[in-house]
């Protein structure tokens, strides 16, 4: 797995794909940014007939719709199982199971029974949690934080953090993947261990201003539930939400207790690999832990559309639905925990979840008294845009709200969006320590296109995006929008698009992080290191070869050989860091305590940087001094403005950092 997908765990995909190309989540229309083929599958017989022109919620059309779809859609994506939930009108209408829980043992997935990795779908439970305290008058959702730890956050910028910005997840937190997830249970640890090993996070925003999807921050949510009301969070849980919902198939608890092994579904890198995967266990307990069937996510669903009385009143409710917290009209927004995931003139609420191996959405429509879940178990090769698939094409299918048309282009369309191209990097990111090369390998690159309309990256394909009101953009095939909010003196303040709208902004990438201009100088600089590197035992063989003679003395030939040494030098730092990301990539566990030991020796390389500049700039003085060719002279040259370019590129990436707190 790469870092990308580390930082995807427990967050929505399509808002990490703006961290990997490229991301946290939510539902896109196949006929949207994804591009996938049409959700609109031939309808098996026994499906209902229209009814003035809108296909009926029953549960022989959505079977039969699901039948048309799901097996070749986790076939073609790699998938080795999934369960599809949907419920209306109070009631489980139905619970699918779509391939296989245990692939070696052709285990099938059970709709209702499996039990699956919901991610940050999670979260929903954990700011439940905390509205039904603050309706007991235990939390005040704009008091300081603090007030309700045992441990302290920094103070920055002049403003407390709030039980609000948690829930809205503008903290101001920098994202933090030590212990995000483990493999083994030996390296685990609770949630208050976790919390007090290490500092908290870098504030890299003020809070409330811009929104960065933060696992910690629904963590340190947790613990005050927690402390607040003297029980383990995942007792809390079970007692206060399980219980009333009837949810039995369902835990927070970590490792997985005895009696839900049965039922736990295997996960998988991808169906051709078929290897089952390790339990994931994870310290943010409340940021992702939950283990649940199809039948528990279906009760959670109803008792979300029903306002459950036993978990909350019916304002606590609407507080949770209604306050929205909108930082880029006329997009999707965050209200209380919820994120808003309205489709066309459909209003829904929802959240997604990504593990490594499993990813869901979950989406509710209260004024269809409707929802749907969906969760497979394998990372595949198309998890993300299979279930935005599914949960569009339930919209578009059921709810004629859900499509609206584009839209004409407007005039304007070529001068704003010369505006909006450019390089960006996403709000969601690191600052302060070597996780900050993420905010440069991930930038994100918007152009224009002939017709003034903006083109990028999204889930490997171009996504085109028109202007239908000024700076809101349409996506050309779907329904989603994309907005550039202005500075009052006219300047690109930032750039957000939907799905990821409530959670994250895309900031122009300043000219000197820029990853058009810094990554292929970066790419000439290590190709001038390794070529001088190589060129020295080549060319020493070949005088062997030829009985040639050395063609330098003295301080040149001396200078020669120390200059190839401060290459090599330069390369050990650059290959030390190179090493520490491939044991992240392959390795969770190596996020723990045990991975401090690499970090701490690749961050004493910077000492052989420094040497190599030295080096070659003492090199540089002898080259020019002497009578040496053209060629030594404009190498010698070469060699301080590539070591230059390293420097550049590990400064704004945070590589010469000592923080272990990453």
């Amino acid at each position: 797995m790469t870092i990308i997908t580390m930082l995807r765990c427990f967050a929505p995909v399509a808002a990490a794909v703006a961290l990997s190309s490229a991301s946290a989540q939510e539902s896109q229309p196949a006929s949207g940014p994804l591009e996938e083929e049409s959700v609109e599958n031939e309808i098996a017989p026994d499906a209902a007939p229209l009814e003035n022109g809108v296909r009926p919620l029953t549960k022989p059309d959505v079977d039969a719709w699901l039948d048309g779809f799901m097996p070749y859609a986790i076939d073609d994506a790699s998938i080795v199982g999934a369960v599809v939930t949907v419920v209306k009108d109070g009631e489980i209408l139905t619970s699918r199971g779509f391939g296989y829980s245990d692939l070696e043992n052709r285990t099938p997935v059970d709709g209702y029974g499996t039990m699956f990795r919901p991610g940050s779908i999670s979260k929903l439970f954990t700011w439940i949690a905390v509205m039904q305290l603050v309706e007991q008058g235990m939390i005040d959702l704009d008091e300081d934080i603090s007030i309700y730890l045992d441990f302290e956050i920094p103070e920055a910028f002049g403003a407390p953090i709030t039980m609000r910005h948690l829930m809205t997840h503008t903290p101001g937190f920098q994202e933090r993947f030590r212990n995000l997830i483990i493999g083994d249970e030996e390296f685990f640890i609770s949630l208050e261990e976790f919390l007090k090993s290490s500092p908290p996070p870098s504030r890299i925003f003020p809070p409330g201003e811009t929104p960065g999807y933060s696992n910690y921050g629904t963590a340190v949510a947790g613990y005050v539930v927690q402390r607040l009301s003297g029980e383990p969070f995942e007792e809390y849980v079970e007692k206060h939400i399980f219980e009333p919902l009837g949810m039995e198939r369902a835990t927070f608890r970590q490792p997985l207790p005895d009696e839900f092994e049965p039922f736990m579904s295997n996960g998988y890198m991808n169906a051709s690999d078929g290897e089952p995967q390790y339990y994931e266990l994870v310290p943010m307990g409340p940021a992702g832990s939950l283990a649940a069937s199809g039948e528990a996510m279906g009760r959670f669903m109803i008792g979300l559309l029903d306002q459950n009385p036993a978990l909350m009143k019916p304002e606590t409710w609407r507080q949770m639905y209604e306050t929205i917290y909108q930082l880029s009209p006329p997009l999707n927004a965050m209200a209380l925990g919820f994120w808003e995931l309205d489709k066309g003139n459909l209003p829904i609420r929802g959240h997604g979840g990504d593990t490594i191996f499993f990813h869901s959405d979950l989406n509710v429509i209260p004024s269809k008294n409707a929802g749907i879940y969906v969760s497979v178990n394998s990372a595949g090769q198309g998890a993300g845009p299979l279930r935005f698939a599914l949960t569009a094409g339930f919209a578009e299918r059921y709810f004629p709200e859900a499509s609206v048309p584009v839209g004409p282009r407007l005039e304007t369309a070529k001068e704003h969006g010369a505006l909006v191209a450019g390089v960006y990097e996403s709000s969601r990111t690191v600052v302060t320590n070597f996780g900050a090369i993420l905010r440069v390998l991930g930038q994100q690159k918007i152009t224009i296109n002939e017709d003034g309309d903006l083109v990028f990256s999204l889930f490997g394909k171009d996504s085109r995006w028109r202007e239908v009101e000024p700076f809101v953009w349409r996506h050309d095939k779907g329904y989603e929008r994309l907005t550039a909010v202005m500075t009052e003196d006219g300047q690109l303040d930032y750039v957000t698009f939907e799905p990821v709208s409530p959670i994250m902004h895309l900031l122009p990438a300043p000219w000197y992080r820029s990853s058009s201009l810094l990554l292929p100088l970066l790419g000439v600089a290590v190709g001038v290191l390794a070529l001088t590197l190589l060129l020295w035992p080549v060319r020493a063989f070949a005088r062997w070869r030829y009985k040639t003679a050395f063609p330098l003395s003295g301080r040149d030939a001396t200078a020669y050989r120390i200059s190839r040494i401060g290459a090599l030098l330069a390369m050990v730092f650059i290959g030390a860091w190179v090493a520490v990301f491939q044991t992240m990539s392959s390795n969770l566990t190596g996020l723990s305590d045990a991975f401090v030991t690499q970090l701490r020796i690749t961050q004493f390389t910077q000492v052989f940087l420094y040497a190599a500049i030295a080096i070659s700039i003492w090199n540089l003085a002898i080259v020019w001094s002497g009578r040496q060719s053209w060629f030594a002279k404009l190498w010698s040259l070469m060699l301080p403005i590539s070591l230059a370019i390293v420097v550049w590129f590990a400064a704004v990436s945070s590589l010469f950092s000592w923080e272990t707190n990453f």
